[in-house]
């Protein structure tokens, strides 16, 4: 056999071929590396790993006063009363210390042996850096010892050194960074006040003492936007603000904060009537998103505390078993901060805790403190079990319905109305499925469809709405039954992502103030059931026309109020045109559907996404919760936004 021949790609391959990125060029050849990506969320990150240095002076003791300012050109300054970045030489760089901090990687006094900090954000050292990196400008401004210095840089290289500012003299220290995210960076530049807004209000929570200010002056049409924080009972407000619009358990949060092998733990919790848990974790005022051993060390805790408490006053019966986690964590809103020297994160974009010593340090305090609490609030304890014992009762309901749901071959055995119109691909990523409001439109939609890739599910009439039910009727329920099925993942705890039978799970309703009403059932059962299917980008909202206009053969289609009236102030003197309104999915004929909503080159699809879960869940109890009285408000609020169609 005659040798094969090489390639001349494989005969030129040499240590020539790799390539070296030096100083900041990495940051910005893979900006998703240190910043997780670079849409929205990786810009607003920006503006976190600034702001986290100025907190990081907070919780030192050296800064009181935060102000966030998105100018008129979107770009960001942020000024902080702390001790200001260091001016003097660096040894081993030979910069300035200003200059080390926003050029080199890893450089920085959170390291365990550069005694800048006893705990803090910033745990790489890279994110000032990055930030310049990433900036097509940045500007810095040092007060430091009554003399103001200032720099500038372009894409991470400084433009000038380092220059005292004749004349200036300020009684003030503190740190003043201007950046203008990079746009060949970032997709958009376009912030969102409401989630920044979000993030500063947790950030002011954490951090007793501290004024953070936020202003956006973008809109010079309007007002700027502005908002303040300042919180003196910290967490204990803050549990209070996640059970806003709730009914409570018991009044008054039970809170507490210890120091336990150098990690400082702060803690408030608070039960309202809801059938969902809601708690938030941070390390040194991080969010930690996904847990981690302080998470896991409280819920033990809990666990632990309750049953021995119900065993010992003879609440739960011998006989009886104890209650699991996710029992005495029905209706459960807590805060978990804890701050240690040297947090170990999962990721620059921190949303994991690691540090295996926190569980213990977090599992003993919590049990101290909570098994004195309910000691001293006998009633207050009753009334967390009797709601635990509640939920254990549901959850045994519960387990023979999720057995039956989640049976292999259920689907295809089910008489229920609304079948399954399955798609013949086998590949999850190339498949889709339609979630389908009624008959009419389920009979439209099939006729319509590629029945290669898309499967239809016909609902009748509207879902359950879960935010108002225990596990157990929410499994009684027909639709959401075969629509769990249809899905394949599971559910909640047991949700399985390599189990999800279409790439792309997509809501299609009515144009109507029944068809939005059915949308928000369906977004609240994935949001509280099935997130992960958010979050991993799997779930859309059909875009279908309200009008179609016809001149002749010739069709346009209109998917908004404002494209109507645009069209018309264009066409105004044209007489010959035909509208119709378009309420249902079932009003249009299979191709009219097809060519609208349904082809993927030609339709409009919105991707549902999760910016700020607490946001989120807020929102989903304010609309769909037990309480009338923030609804009523809200409704009341954005009346004027409306446009309904009855």
């Amino acid at each position: 056999m005659p040798a094969k021949k090489q390639t001349k790609t494989n005969q030129d391959y040499s240590a020539a071929n790799i390539q070296v990125l030096e100083g900041l060029e990495a940051v910005r050849k893979r900006p998703g590396m240190y910043i997780g990506t670079t849409d929205l969320r990786g810009l607003h990150h920006l503006i976190y790993e600034i702001v986290d240095n100025s907190i990081d002076e907070a919780m030192a003791g050296h800064c009181d006063k935060i102000q966030i300012v998105i100018n008129e050109d979107s770009s960001v300054t942020i000024t902080d009363n702390g001790r200001g970045i260091p001016v003097d030489k660096h040894k081993k760089t030979g910069l300035s210390g200003v200059e080390t901090v926003l050029t080199v990687l890893h450089a920085g006094g959170k390291f365990g042996d550069g005694g800048g900090y006893k705990v803090s954000g910033g745990l790489h050292g890279v994110g000032a850096s990055v930030v310049n990196a990433l900036s097509e400008s940045l500007d810095v401004v040092v007060a430091n010892k009554q003399k103001l210095y200032k720099q500038s840089y372009k894409r991470g290289k400084a433009t000038s050194k380092l220059k005292l500012v004749k004349g200036a003299k300020t009684e003030q220290s503190g740190t003043q960074i201007t950046f203008a995210p990079d746009p060949e960076i970032f997709e958009t530049i376009d912030y969102s006040f409401e989630i920044l807004e979000e993030r500063f209000r947790e950030m002011a929570y954490l951090t007793k003492g501290i004024w953070i200010d936020f202003i956006d002056k973008r809109n010079t049409e309007v007002a700027e936007k502005r908002k303040a924080f300042f919180f003196d009972s910290g967490v204990e407000a803050f549990v209070r603000q996640l059970n806003r619009g709730r009914a409570i358990v018991h009044p008054e949060p039970i809170y507490f904060q210890q120091e336990k092998d150098d990690i400082l733990i702060e803690v408030a919790l608070q039960y309202n009537g809801s059938f969902t848990e809601n708690i938030a974790t941070f390390a040194n005022c991080i969010k930690t998103m996904d847990g981690g051993s302080h998470l896991t060390g409280f819920r033990t805790a809990i666990t632990r505390v309750l049953n021995d408490y119900a065993r010992k006053n003879k609440i739960l019966k011998e006989a009886e078993s104890n209650l699991s986690g996710e029992d005495v964590r029905e209706g459960l809103s807590a805060i978990v901060s804890v701050k240690l020297a040297n947090p170990q994160f999962e990721g620059q974009t921190k949303t994991r805790l690691g540090n295996p010593e926190v569980k213990g340090a977090v599992e003993s305090i919590v049990s101290g403190h909570f098994s004195r609490a309910l000691e001293e609030n006998p009633q207050i304890a009753k009334k967390i079990l009797e709601k635990g014992i509640m939920a254990a009762r549901a959850r045994e309901a519960a387990k023979k319905a999720r057995d039956l749901v989640q049976r292999k071959g259920f689907l295809e055995n089910s008489t229920l109305p609304g079948k399954l119109a399955d798609c013949s691909e086998k590949d999850p990523d190339l498949c889709e499925i339609y979630l389908v409001e009624g008959d009419s439109a389920g009979g439209s939609a099939k006729s319509a469809r590629d029945r290669r890739l898309q499967a239809i599910l016909p609902l009748k009439g509207k879902i359950l709405n879960v935010e108002k039910a225990r596990l157990d009727k929410m499994l009684s329920h027909e639709e959401i039954k075969v629509l769990i099925t249809a899905v394949g993942t599971g559910f909640g705890d047991e949700y399985q992502s390599d189990n999800l039978r279409y790439g792309k799970v997509i809501i299609m309703t009515d144009a109507d103030v029944d068809g939005a009403h059915i949308r928000t059932l369906l977004l609240t059962f994935f949001f509280r059931f099935m997130p992960k299917l958010i979050e991993e980008g799997h779930l859309f909202i059909a875009q279908p026309p309200l009008y179609s206009i016809s001149q002749g053969k010739k069709m346009n289609w209109l998917f908004n109020e404002l494209e109507r009236e645009d069209y018309l102030k264009n066409n105004q003197s044209n007489k010959t045109l035909n509208f119709q309104r378009y309420k249902g999915l079932g009003e249009m004929n299979p191709e009219q559907l097809w060519e609208t909503t349904m082809d993927p080159d030609h339709r409009m699809l919105k991707k549902v996404t999760i910016e700020n879960a607490q946001v989120s869940s807020d929102l989903f109890t304010m609309l769909m919760g037990e309480e009338v009285g923030p609804r009523k408000s809200f409704i009341t609020k954005h009346s004027t936004e409306a446009n309904i169609d009855i």
